[in-house]
C-alpha cells in the first residue's frame, strides 16, 4: 500500500476541533465567542449557580490590610445568610463572584471558603498573565479572552453589586453595572460602595449631579457602606432576592 502518512498528518485531515490552528483563525472568532459562553454557562448550571453577589475592588490590596479583612468578613456574611449554603431544588443564590485575582477579589473569595461556600472567579487572559487566586472553587474558576463575555456572565446573574475602592478595572466594572440598570438593559439591583469617604473623594457624584450629567434617580441607584455588616444590611432592605433567583 502507498503510504499516506502526509495525508493523514496534514492540518487538513485534523478534526476540526482538534486543530487549534484552524479555531484560532480571525474568521472564527464568533465560534470562539459562543465557545466562552458555553464553557461558563454549562459550568455555572451543573454547580446549581442561580445568582450571584458580586465583589469587585483593586487588586492592589494587600492581605491583612483593613480593606482586605471587611471584604473577606462581608463575603462570609453574604455566603452564611444569602442562600449559597442552602441549595433550593439544587440551585444556590448569591454566590459571591469575582474577577479571580488578587487584593480585593481574593479576600472576598477567601470570605466565602471560610464559610465552606462555593465561589466563583471570573478570571481574564492578559498580556501579563493574571494569576487566580488560590480561593475560588477550581471547578469555578474560569478563564476569558474576551472582556465582554466576561463582564456578560458577570452581570447575567448579578443578585447584588458591591465595589470596594479600586482603580480602572474596578469602575470599569461599577459604571459597567450602573449603565446596564440605568438604561434598563438589566434588571434593578441592590449596588453598594464600600468606603464612602473614598469613593466621594474620587468621584465628585454632587457635581455629576449639579452639572445636569445625571439626575436623582440615577443617584438613587446605589448606596455607601462603612462596614461589612452595613454592606449587608444595605442590600437586605434594597430587596436582595434570596431563595427565588436571580
Amino acid at each position: 500500500m502507498t503510504d499516506n502518512t502526509p495525508q493523514k498528518h496534514a492540518a487538513s485531515y485534523r478534526l476540526a476541533v482538534e486543530d487549534t490552528d484552524f479555531l484560532l483563525r480571525d474568521e472564527l472568532r464568533d465560534i470562539r465567542f459562543a465557545l466562552e459562553y458555553s464553557k461558563a454557562e454549562l459550568g455555572l448550571r451543573d454547580w446549581g449557580i442561580r445568582s450571584t453577589v458580586i465583589v469587585f475592588g483593586s487588586a492592589r490590596t494587600m492581605a491583612g490590610a483593613p480593606r482586605y479583612e471587611a471584604a473577606r468578613a462581608f463575603a462570609r456574611i453574604v455566603s452564611e445568610r444569602g442562600g449559597a449554603l442552602e441549595p433550593h431544588h439544587r440551585w444556590r443564590d448569591n454566590v459571591i463572584a469575582t474577577g479571580g485575582g488578587g487584593g480585593i477579589m481574593e479576600a472576598a473569595n477567601r470570605g466565602a471558603l471560610d464559610a465552606e461556600a462555593p465561589t466563583i472567579g471570573f478570571n481574564i487572559r492578559l498580556p501579563h498573565e493574571q494569576e487566580p487566586n488560590p480561593y475560588t472553587t477550581p471547578e469555578l474558576t474560569f478563564r476569558f479572552h474576551y472582556f465582554a463575555m466576561r463582564k456578560m456572565h458577570m452581570a447575567m446573574r448579578a443578585n447584588a453589586l458591591v465595589v470596594f475602592p479600586g482603580g480602572f478595572g474596578t469602575m470599569d466594572e461599577l459604571f459597567e453595572l450602573l449603565t446596564l440598570v440605568q438604561t434598563g438593559k438589566m434588571r434593578g439591583i441592590p449596588i453598594v460602595l464600600f468606603e464612602e469617604a473614598y469613593w466621594r473623594r474620587v468621584i465628585s457624584f454632587d457635581a455629576l449631579l449639579a452639572e445636569g450629567m445625571i439626575g436623582a434617580a440615577e443617584i438613587a441607584l446605589f448606596e455607601f457602606a462603612d462596614t461589612p455588616e452595613a454592606a449587608w444590611e444595605a442590600l437586605v432592605r434594597r430587596g436582595l432576592k434570596m431563595g427565588n433567583g436571580g
